[in-house]
C-alpha cells in the first residue's frame, strides 16, 4: 500500500512539475508586444477618446467602417467593417454603406452567452451617443450640423435616456441589418475620413443599457484584441480568437519594399497573442525599460540622443550591437503656445499676445528641446496638407525690441502693473517643467512674470475641456490629412469640450469654415485656406513652434513595424520573433 501511495505521489509531482514547465514555456513563447503609455488613461469610451494615449488602446479593441492602408503613403482609406467604399448620391449628401456580415463582437455579459454580430443599428446607436448631452462627447463636432437631424435629436432628448433609446435621427437609417444610410446637411468631401475615427465605433444598445452608457473602463468592440485587465498602471489586451478574416497587405509604397515589409503578404491577422500596455510617465524609466527588453520600442526622448547617435547622426555601434533598429519618421504632429481667448487679460489684449509672440526664441527652443530635430513652424498648417506654403511666414519673430514695444502698446511698459500670468504644463515630467522654465525665463526678459502650474496629462486635459487654462502649450496630431481638421480647432462651435481649447472665435472664420467643409481639393479651396490662415494670424490665438519628427528605436525581433500618426491599430500587423 505504501508503494502505491508513493508511486501516486511521484506521479502527481511529475504532473505538477510538467504543468509548471508547460506554463513557463507557454508564457515564454507567448507573442506579446510590450508598449509604453506616456500618461494615465483618461477614458476608453470611444465617444470621448480624443488623445493619442487612449487611442492606442481603443483602436485595437474597437473598429470602424474604414481604416488607413497600413503600408501605402500618401494615406488612403480602405474598408474595415464596411464591405466596400460608400456609394455617394444626392450630390455628395447621401452615403450608402454596405456592412460586412457576421462580424462578431467580443463577449459581454449583456449578450447573455449568445453571439452578437455587428448591425447597421449599432452605428446609429454610437452616433446617438456622440449627440447625447450627458456624455459631453469630445467627438460631437464630427456630427454637429453635419448629419441631418442630430441637432434636433440632441435638443429633443436632452438628458432623458428613455428618449435617447426611442428617438430617431432623420439622417440615419438602417435599411436592413447590413445597410447603413447617412444623409448630410450639405456635401462634405471630408466626411469619409470621419468614418475611420474611433468616435464612430459601433456599439450595441444592450451594452449601452447594461453599462449605463458608461464605457470608460469597459469598451466593447470587434477588434483583433480584447480587454483582459485594466488598472492604473497596466492594460492587457489578448487576441480575440473569433476575429473576422483580415489579412496582411500585399502591396505598399517604395519604403515598404525597401524595408522588406511584404514578407507576410496575405497572412491572416493578427500575429500577436496580446499587447501589454504599461504606464511609464517619465522618459528615464521608459529608456531603462526599453534597454532591459521590457519595452519593444520607444520614441526616443531628446535627452538620450547623445547615447544613441554619433557626431554625424548615425547609430552608434554599441546600439547596433544590441540589435536595435531605428526609424525616423516625419509626423502629422505639431506644436504651438496657446492663449485662452476667453481670459479677461490675455484674450482681450492683442498687443499683449503679440508681445509674448515676439519674446520667445523658438530657434533656441527647438535646439534645446528637440535637439534640432523639429522643423520650425512657418504656418498654422503642417507640410503635406493642401494650402501649406513652404515659403509662408508668420506675423511674428523673435525680436525683444518689438516685444517690448508691443508690451507698451498693451498698456504694460516693462511689465509694470501686469498681473502674473499662469502657464500650465501638459505632463509631470522633467522636460515639461524645463520647457515651462524656459518660457518663464524668456518672458522675464521683457518684464512678464509667469507662474508655473505642473499637471499630469489627465489633469491637463480636464482643465483644457473645462476652460481652466490661461497660457499653455498645445499640439495636434491630424485625424485626417485635410485643412478642415486644423481649422476645426479654431471655430466657435468647437469650444470645449470640443477641440478648440483656445476658445478662439471669429464669425468670418466660422463662415469660411462652413464653405471649406463643402469644397473638394482644388484652387478655390486652396485660396480659401490662405484667406482663413490670415484671419487667424491677425488675431494671434497661437504662437507656432515646430513640426515634429520622431526617432523610434525598436528591437530587431519586432517585425513589420511601420510607425504612423494615423494608424493606431498597428499591433495587428506586428510579429515578435
Amino acid at each position: 500500500m505504501k508503494k502505491i501511495v508513493l508511486l501516486c505521489l511521484c506521479l502527481c509531482l511529475c504532473l505538477v512539475f510538467s504543468f509548471v514547465l508547460g506554463c513557463t514555456k507557454n508564457k515564454k513563447e507567448a507573442k506579446i508586444l510590450n508598449v509604453a503609455l506616456t500618461s494615465d488613461i483618461s477614458t476608453l469610451d470611444p465617444v470621448n477618446s480624443y488623445d493619442n494615449v487612449s487611442g492606442m488602446i481603443i483602436y485595437n479593441i474597437c473598429e470602424q467602417l474604414y481604416e488607413y492602408h497600413y503600408l501605402n503613403r500618401p494615406y488612403e482609406l480602405q474598408p474595415l467593417l464596411a464591405e466596400a467604399m460608400p456609394t455617394i448620391e444626392n450630390k455628395g449628401q447621401k452615403y450608402i454603406i454596405k456592412l460586412k456580415k457576421n462580424i462578431r463582437y467580443h463577449d459581454h455579459p449583456a449578450f447573455k452567452g449568445k453571439v452578437r454580430t455587428v448591425t447597421a443599428e449599432d452605428f446609429i446607436t454610437q452616433f446617438k451617443r456622440l449627440s447625447y448631452t450627458p456624455l459631453n462627447s469630445t467627438g460631437w463636432w464630427v456630427v454637429d450640423g453635419v448629419i441631418k437631424g442630430v441637432n434636433d435629436f440632441r435638443k429633443t432628448v436632452g438628458n432623458d435616456f428613455q428618449k435617447f433609446k426611442t428617438t430617431s435621427i432623420s439622417g440615419l437609417n438602417a435599411v436592413d441589418d447590413y445597410t447603413l444610410v447617412i444623409e448630410l446637411v450639405q456635401p462634405s468631401p471630408q466626411f469619409i475620413y470621419k468614418l475611420a475615427m474611433s468616435f464612430v465605433s459601433p456599439v450595441p444598445i444592450e451594452v449601452v443599457e447594461y453599462d449605463k452608457n458608461d464605457l470608460s473602463h469597459n469598451p466593447i468592440g470587434t477588434g483583433p484584441f480584447l480587454l483582459k485587465k485594466m488598472n492604473a498602471k497596466e492594460i492587457n489586451l489578448v487576441k480575440f480568437p473569433e476575429y473576422h478574416e483580415s489579412f496582411y497587405p500585399s502591396q505598399g509604397d517604395r519604403f515598404t519594399n525597401s524595408r522588406g515589409l511584404l514578407k507576410d503578404s496575405g497572412e491572416k491577422l493578427p500575429f500577436l497573442d496580446g499587447v501589454d500596455f504599461i504606464v511609464v510617465n517619465d522618459n528615464i524609466s521608459r529608456w531603462e525599460k526599453f534597454n532591459q527588453g521590457k519595452l519593444d520600442f520607444i520614441v526616443l526622448p531628446q535627452e538620450f540622443y547623445n547615447q544613441v547617435f554619433d557626431d554625424v547622426g548615425n547609430l552608434k555601434e554599441e546600439i547596433k550591437s544590441k540589435n536595435m533598429r531605428l526609424q525616423t519618421i516625419p509626423t502629422l504632429t505639431y506644436w504651438w503656445l496657446a492663449f485662452n481667448m476667453k481670459d479677461p487679460l490675455l484674450g482681450k489684449n492683442l498687443n499683449l499676445r503679440k508681445a509674448i509672440a515676439h519674446a520667445v526664441d523658438m530657434n533656441k527652443y527647438i535646439q534645446l528641446f528637440t535637439n534640432n530635430t523639429g522643423q520650425k513652424a512657418n504656418s498654422i498648417l503642417p507640410p503635406g496638407v493642401l494650402g501649406y506654403n513652404p515659403s509662408a511666414t508668420l506675423p511674428y519673430e523673435y525680436d525683444l525690441e518689438k516685444a517690448r514695444d508691443f508690451l507698451v502698446k498693451a498698456g504694460y511698459p516693462g511689465g509694470k502693473n501686469l498681473p502674473e500670468l499662469v502657464y500650465d504644463t501638459r505632463a509631470e515630467s522633467k522636460i515639461s517643467n524645463d520647457q515651462a522654465v524656459y518660457f518663464k525665463s524668456q518672458l522675464a526678459l521683457i518684464g512678464i512674470k509667469l507662474k508655473i502650474v505642473n499637471n499630469n496629462f489627465k489633469v491637463y486635459l480636464e482643465k483644457s475641456r473645462t476652460g481652466h487654462l490661461q497660457f499653455f502649450q498645445d499640439g495636434w496630431t491630424l485625424d485626417y490629412p485635410d485643412a478642415e481638421n486644423i481649422f476645426q480647432l479654431l471655430i466657435t462651435v468647437n469650444h470645449p469640450p470640443g477641440p478648440n481649447a483656445s476658445f478662439y472665435s471669429r464669425p468670418e472664420l466660422d463662415a469660411s469654415y462652413e464653405k471649406l467643409s463643402k469644397l473638394p481639393d482644388g484652387e478655390e479651396k486652396k485660396a480659401l485656406i490662405v484667406k482663413m490662415e490670415k484671419m487667424v494670424n491677425d488675431d494671434v490665438p497661437w504662437v507656432m513652434q515646430y513640426y515634429s519628427r520622431n526617432f523610434i528605436l525598436y528591437h530587431d525581433y519586432v517585425k513589420n513595424y511601420r510607425p504612423s500618426d494615423l494608424i493606431w491599430s498597428y499591433p495587428k500587423y506586428i510579429r515578435v520573433k
